[in-house]
């Protein structure tokens, strides 16, 4: 007997709260657990990130089951048209992601950013690099795309799976600006890993990001800082970003028509 739809949209929105929330609670206080342990915030964070990594990946090895959802794996006819579309929404969200930052930061400041700075900049430059370029992908991506996104998957759609596992990703960053910063690179982290079922594309596209803005000078990017820039990169980051999600939506319907049709429709024992 199934659910009234009222009950079952119920369970959904409960789900999606519960699943994030959960695992978040569950990662920040192993992490204060183990910045306590190692006293150094930024080993400490990079150290868990590693940690989460490979639990999450192990898991995922040895039980794919429990992580799996449908539709399955998209067609491999795919990737180059695919892989030109994540490139050129990735740099419209480190353009779009830095406006809006930039702009929030010259308009109303951010203590929490400010604090996070000064961290990094009191670590030594191997361990920030570290967390910046390494840790941080991997456990974040494994936390995020490779375990609430699919959690999620599992009881709602590609739209909400993604929306809520972005609010969550940003939230976890502590603070307006990077929030905004982060935001539209969730999205097309999401979309990846929706499309590919994979985690190294987007530890990759995640680690490739954050070189980017350790490397880009601020100078360069200070011209975006007004509303103008920020409005016409946020529109062009939705439009391409729209066309990807309409592509990878499409690309799961036919891998489930396909699959559908290989498995073949079901057969009457009294046939």
């Amino acid at each position: 007997m199934t659910a009234p739809p009222t009950i079952s949209r119920l369970h959904d929105v409960g789900w999606s709260v519960l699943v994030p929330s959960a695992v978040v609670a569950v990662y920040l206080g192993a992490g204060a657990a183990v910045v306590l342990v190692v006293g150094d915030p930024i080993i400490g964070t990079a150290a868990l990130g590693g940690l989460i990594a490979t639990l999450i990946c192990t898991t995922r090895l040895v039980r794919p089951r429990w992580l799996a959802h449908e539709p399955g794996r998209r067609a491999k006819g795919a990737t180059p048209r695919f892989g030109w579309s994540v490139v050129a929404c990735t740099a419209l969200a480190f353009l779009a992601g830095q406006s809006l930052a930039l702009w929030i930061y010259a308009t109303a400041g951010s203590a929490g950013f400010d604090r996070s700075i000064q961290a990094r900049q009191m670590a030594d430059l191997e361990a920030a690099l570290l967390l910046t370029l390494l840790a941080a992908p991997l456990g974040e991506e494994a936390l995020f795309r490779g375990l609430i996104y699919p959690l999620l998957r599992k009881r709602v759609g590609v739209l909400a799976s993604v929306v809520v596992t972005t609010v969550a990703f940003g939230f976890l960053h502590g603070n307006v600006v990077q929030l905004a910063l982060v935001l539209p690179l969730a999205v097309v982290l999401g979309l990846v890993y929706e499309h590919t079922r994979v985690l190294w594309p987007c530890m990759l596209s995640h680690a490739i990001f954050n070189l980017a803005a350790t490397v880009v000078p601020a100078q360069m990017l200070v011209p975006l800082a007004n509303p103008l820039a920020t409005t016409a990169l946020s529109l062009a980051f939705a439009g391409s970003t729209w066309m990807l999600y309409r592509h990878v939506v499409e690309a799961g319907r036919s891998a489930h028509t396909a699959e559908g049709r290989r498995i073949g429709p079901p057969t009457s024992r009294h046939a």
